[in-house]
């Protein structure tokens, strides 16, 4: 029997709606994502991960998706949590089939209809707000830290799935020697949210479903005390 694995690349169709015939809020997703049939299978995995653990710590706002993709991430956002207005997807290429997605995920869930924009532009070109919800899932090397700085100007929370790690330019020489530099890097970047006077929260997501699982989740300091869990 082949092994369905999580991380995979291979678009989700309808040839796999068999795998999620349950009434969860995920089999549900999921079957939206294979009727649209371009989405990677690790995008819908590594989405749903990214989410649910950003609501535990963030209710409502304007989600602000950077580096959006097909907008996966923002719209479950938005379906897990209805006090946050809209979500906005901003990327500097929006794909064609972002559309047949929000297609069938509007046809599950009406009430996201007016509540989704997407945004054809640089990452450090859209406006965010104290009261957004920004996130990120796998912005590539720098962009990473792009969104962390564009954030913590704007004093909003934030949740980020970095990748693509640029050693050679930016990891810390300090504690390199002791852990991988990737990790490093991504110390750093919580160390300096902490500085800046953010809360900070350290996370993965299961290593199946990508092996770039480090989650980090901030909020501004004065904001109020998060949900436990």
């Amino acid at each position: 029997m082949t092994t369905f694995s999580l991380s995979s690349k291979q678009r989700l169709t309808d040839h796999d709606l068999a795998r999620f015939t349950g009434d969860t809020l995920f089999d549900r997703i999921a079957r939206a994502v294979c009727h649209a049939g371009c989405l990677p299978r690790k995008e819908l995995y590594e989405a749903w991960e990214v989410a649910r653990r950003t609501r535990r710590r963030f209710r409502g706002g304007r989600i602000v998706d950077l580096g959006a993709g097909h907008g996966l991430l923002g719209q479950i956002l938005l379906i897990l949590d209805d006090t946050s207005p809209s979500a906005v997807a901003v990327d500097r290429i929006i794909p064609p089939s972002a559309a047949r997605l929000r297609a069938g995920l509007l046809e599950a869930w009406p009430r996201l209809r007016g509540r989704v924009v997407f945004e054809e532009r640089a990452l450090d070109a859209f406006e965010l707000l104290a009261g957004d919800v920004v996130v990120s899932s796998h912005a590539c090397g720098s962009l990473t830290d792009v969104v962390l700085d564009r954030a913590r100007a704007a004093g909003a929370r934030v949740a980020v799935l970095p990748c693509c790690h640029h050693l050679s330019a930016t990891a810390p020489a300090t504690i390199a020697g002791w852990v991988d530099g990737a990790l490093a890097i991504d110390i750093m970047r919580a160390v300096k949210l902490e500085q800046q006077g953010y809360h900070v929260w350290t996370q993965t997501i299961p290593a199946e479903v990508t092996p770039k699982n480090r989650l980090l989740l901030a909020a501004p300091a004065d904001d109020q005390p998060p949900p436990s869990g």
